[in-house]
């Protein structure tokens, strides 16, 4: 065969896969597809639901609605939801999905390759007071602005990939690991990047600042399915200045035996993400 004739193949095959494509869409009901997606969540612990989900024109499926589930309670819900086919890396022969959610008055979007297993995810301006997992399963009221963007390699050997997140006027309240109680704050900025190693994640930097408090997560958790039964080895350390200590008086008495140094407590965590438990 010619390199013309290959060359010519290309468009011929990619167009045949997305005639298949936008035929299997077509016939496949509504409802089919929704049990496809409550049996992609059940495999991973977790149950889904949905107001209004169905097929998006032209390659695509969409929601509204939407909740994520667990044994807690509601963990994410999303006004709306998409996910795509892309139609121009499709006539290359390449599959990458696009996928959208406005959630908490704000948007997570991103792109996945299967064919190389690689991520894209950006977020801005969710609000986390809107965000059902602290409340059902960290057991906390936080409130605050939240972005994150990442990139990560799904597929080979040694999976990898970093998240980098920020949340700017974070009030949390009524905060607790296990049934230690946590000082509350007013107004902070949290920054943090998670880093994937293989099979776990990686805090690389995740730290909390406000006046008077500085706080600063370590350590990481394995992956496993459902993600909140993942085993957490981490260390919270808390370093209050005086006059913070000072009006939280009963907090950091009940922290004493954690600290190390004069305004210095370090918290050893485990248990799992749905059970954090200090030690």
């Amino acid at each position: 065969m010619t390199p013309r004739r290959r060359l010519l193949l290309v468009p011929g095959i990619a167009g045949s896969i997305l005639v298949v494509i936008c035929l299997t869409l077509l016939l496949v009901p509504d409802r089919q597809l929704l049990n496809v997606a409550s049996r992609f969540a059940e495999q991973n612990g977790c149950s889904f639901r949905a107001d209004r989900f169905g097929k998006a024109f032209p390659l695509g499926v969409k929601g509204a609605g939407l909740v994520i589930a667990g044994d807690r309670g509601d963990l994410l819900e999303a006004a709306t939801a998409s996910l795509h086919i892309r139609l121009i890396p499709l006539l290359t022969g390449r599959v990458v999905f696009s996928f959208k959610t406005t959630m908490g008055g704000g948007t997570v979007q991103g792109e996945y390759a299967p064919h190389n297993g690689d991520l894209r995810l950006e977020a801005e301006g969710v609000r986390l007071e809107e965000i059902p997992f602290f409340r059902n399963v960290a057991d906390a009221r936080v409130k605050g602005n939240f972005r994150m963007s990442g990139r990560f390699r799904l597929k080979g050997k040694e999976p990898d990939g970093e998240l980098r997140l920020e949340v700017k006027g974070a009030d949390i309240t009524e905060a607790k690991i296990g049934e230690l109680p946590m000082p509350v704050v007013e107004n902070a900025a949290i920054q943090g990047m998670i880093r994937r190693k293989g099979a776990s994640l990686v805090l690389d930097s995740f730290t909390l600042q406000v006046e008077g408090l500085y706080v600063r997560l370590k350590g990481g958790l394995a992956l496993v399915v459902p993600p909140t039964a993942s085993p957490l080895d981490m260390t919270l350390e808390v370093m209050p200045k005086p006059e913070f200590l000072d009006k939280q008086k009963l907090v950091f008495l009940l922290l004493t035996k954690y600290l190390v140094s004069p305004g210095n407590y370090a918290i050893p965590i485990k248990g799992t993400l749905a059970k954090p438990a200090p030690q």
